[in-house]
């Protein structure tokens, strides 16, 4: 006789983001199978219970857009105060000199302060390919496949260097069919399709002003073929704007979508500078948006019309973009951000915390394709995001889940992904963080120090 695996009942929180939720939720094997209203007991009998009484809980977060390289160059002095064209070729000289080693040290670390903020699905965009570094998205697959966490992996592409007229370097450039044959290798290696998926993979040249048309069109046909998603920067600054129409002769959106990217395959970060007509097509294709409110305040770029795309129909996700330009992997404190950048355009009764919340969760995992996370319906996945309200900040806050926002909550006191525990006590869970902590800096310091080499030799 086969005996069932135990049902865990995370019972009675203090608040929760679903109403019909309000008692808790039961778990079993890595999936919600009850939700419990306030006050009652759950219908299924549990074996083991767990009171999170103190806790507020969430579905477990998602970020949409995030280079987990650049936790090695946070506040690099060289690019610090510039827009977005300046800032990149600053650092496109460091980020060349990145190797296999440092890629793995960066990725655990963003990994980790993203699974501590509430994080349990991770999304990464990674399209420096220098020569020694050439197994980027492996290095991040198998250090998500060890921490536990969800991801879904990007293999970002450059192949306009600046001798075509594009930003990167040349040595960090690589020819169209290199990047489509490596890109159907993870396909084939990591790409994980049924419900629950750790890993999903999806192709991301980098950005108009760095890849080819040829790159652009090829992608489309690559994921159609194979079935897995595309992303890319788009819209994110007037210089973007101004750059596709001097050289393709059409705005970002009329160019992607003559490659055969307007779809509902398709989610762009940033897309800051998009028209009323772009809007309502991009919502009539099911394009996503991965808002990215830090990125777009360090480096000036603008405010993201998060409102009339939800309205349109696009799905809106939230996301922390890179730690060179944020400079942290703070989904939660990404939530914030949201609610008081939002309402610098909308109307305080437009971007509620319900609404960030709702980006941050459902939003995001639409973006990625997913309907089994962003939730916590029956059926879907056990990804869950807890948190206490017992720090200086919170103390006399009525609402715990409005507070949780507007006090400025950055860690999760618990967090579980596919039913098991990632986080107890605001640690993750076998991770030495000094150590980590250390590892990092000297990669950090290793990488910089490349740099101040190669100027020394030139």
């Amino acid at each position: 006789m086969t005996r069932r695996t135990p049902i865990l009942w995370i019972r009675n929180p203090l608040a929760c983001s679903d109403t019909q939720a309000a008692g808790g939720v039961l778990v079993q094997d890595s999936r919600i199978i009850e939700k419990v209203a306030a006050g009652q007991q759950p219908k299924q009998a549990y074996d083991q219970s767990w009171d999170a009484s103190r806790h507020v809980l969430l579905p477990g977060l998602v970020n949409t857009h995030h280079h987990f390289y650049q936790t090695l160059t946070r506040a690099y002095t060289p690019a610090l105060n510039k827009p977005l064209f300046p800032w990149l070729t600053t650092l496109y000289d460091v980020w060349a000199g990145l190797d296999d080693e440092q890629m793995q040290v960066a990725s655990e670390l963003a990994m980790v302060e993203l699974l501590q903020s509430g994080c349990t699905t991770v999304a990464d965009h990674h399209y420096v390919f220098s020569g020694a570094l050439q197994h980027a998205i492996d290095c991040q697959a198998e250090t998500a496949q060890r921490l536990g966490v969800r991801a879904a992996l990007t293999r970002g592409s450059m192949s306009v260097g600046r001798d075509q007229g594009g930003l990167p370097p040349q040595n960090v450039v690589q020819d169209e069919q290199t990047i489509l044959d490596d890109s159907l290798r993870l396909i084939r290696h990591y790409h994980q399709r049924a419900d629950g998926a750790m890993i999903t993979l999806a192709l991301a040249p980098c950005s108009p002003f760095s890849v080819s048309r040829e790159l652009m069109s090829e992608s489309a046909k690559l994921a159609e073929r194979e079935d897995v998603r595309l992303h890319t920067h788009l819209a994110e600054t007037e210089d973007e704007t101004a750059y596709c129409e001097r050289l393709f002769g059409m705005r970002p959106l009329d160019y992607l979508d003559q490659q055969g990217w307007l779809s509902n395959r398709t989610w762009l970060a940033h897309g800051i500078h998009f028209n009323d007509e772009e809007i309502q097509r991009l919502g009539r294709a099911g394009t996503g948006i991965a808002h990215c409110p830090s990125s777009n305040m360090v480096l000036g770029s603008g405010l993201c019309r998060t409102i009339e795309l939800e309205a349109a129909g696009a799905p809106v996700g939230l996301a922390v973009d890179g730690s060179a330009s944020n400079d942290h992997s703070n989904l939660a404190q990404e939530m914030r951000q949201a609610l008081l950048l939002g309402r610098l355009r909308y109307e305080p009764g437009q971007v509620t915390h319900q609404a960030v919340i709702r980006w941050a969760t459902q939003g995001s995992a639409r973006c990625l394709g997913r309907e089994d996370i962003g939730g916590l319906n029956v059926g879907q996945q056990a990804d869950l995001a807890l948190f206490t309200l017992d720090e200086l900040r919170f103390s006399g806050a009525e609402n715990p889940l409005a507070a949780l926002l507007l006090c400025g909550a950055d860690r999760a006191d618990r967090v579980m992904v596919a039913g098991q525990w990632r986080v107890i006590d605001g640690q993750v869970c076998g991770i030495d963080v000094q150590d980590l902590m250390q590892r990092h800096q000297a990669a950090a310091r290793r990488l910089r120090d490349k740099v101040l080499d190669t100027a020394a030799i030139a």
